[in-house]
């Protein structure tokens, strides 16, 4: 018997292949390798697989101070009363957020904008999660944010960006010092990259 395809003509493995390589970093060839994979998955495994993506996509949200991802109203770093909520380290993702709590140094709080700044790819200042930082910060009880996007021509303009508006409300604004190559990617720096670049870091 034939394989079954879709109402497009496609195979159903080539469409499972295909949303693979949707995923950052996967090429086609590894996205048939993952997809050939799967389908060595019992039904109650490739049930369990496609319910674990659905689940977290319905329930995990923006938290909403920080704008890092939880399925709670607030993410446990905003919610441990033990952080120094007086300094917020501004990144681009969740994945720096993590890569930060890795160091085990860095106690304060966080502010993921969800992007950086790329008119080159529609990516502009509105589509960031700048407006909720700058309410953070008129709410009081900030007195530095430290800029941590990574050191791109992206992440310097949204650093630069973001200085620009908070400098005027009062707030020291700092760059990391960073110890890393230009162009360096923030989530795969090891521990004591990172937190040198935070003992280090510079008014901007």
């Amino acid at each position: 018997m034939p394989a079954e395809r879709n109402g497009s003509g496609a195979l159903p493995l080539t469409l499972l292949a295909e949303q693979f390589a949707k995923l950052p970093g996967i090429g086609m060839k590894t996205a048939q390798r993952l997809a050939y994979f799967v389908m060595g998955y019992t039904d109650e495994e490739a049930e369990a697989f496609a319910n674990a993506i659905i689940h977290a996509h319905k329930t995990v949200h923006a938290c909403k101070i920080c704008q890092n991802l939880t399925d709670k109203e607030l993410c446990p770093i905003c919610e441990d009363p033990e952080r120094d909520r007086s300094t917020v380290c501004v990144v681009e993702s969740p994945k720096d957020v993590s890569a930060f709590e890795r160091t085990r140094e860095y106690r304060g709080v966080y502010h993921v904008l969800h992007g950086l700044i790329s008119p080159i790819d529609g990516i502009t200042p509105d589509k960031l999660r700048i407006t909720e930082l700058l309410k953070r910060v008129a709410d009081g009880g900030i007195s530095e944010i430290i800029m941590a996007t990574n050191p791109t021509p992206e992440g310097e303009a949204t650093a630069m960006y973001c200085s620009k508006l908070l400098k005027p409300l009062g707030i020291k604004v700092t760059r990391l010092a960073f110890g890393l190559p230009v162009g360096a990617i923030l989530e795969y720096a090891d521990e004591v990259t990172l937190y040198k670049a935070l003992e280090n870091r510079n008014e901007i």
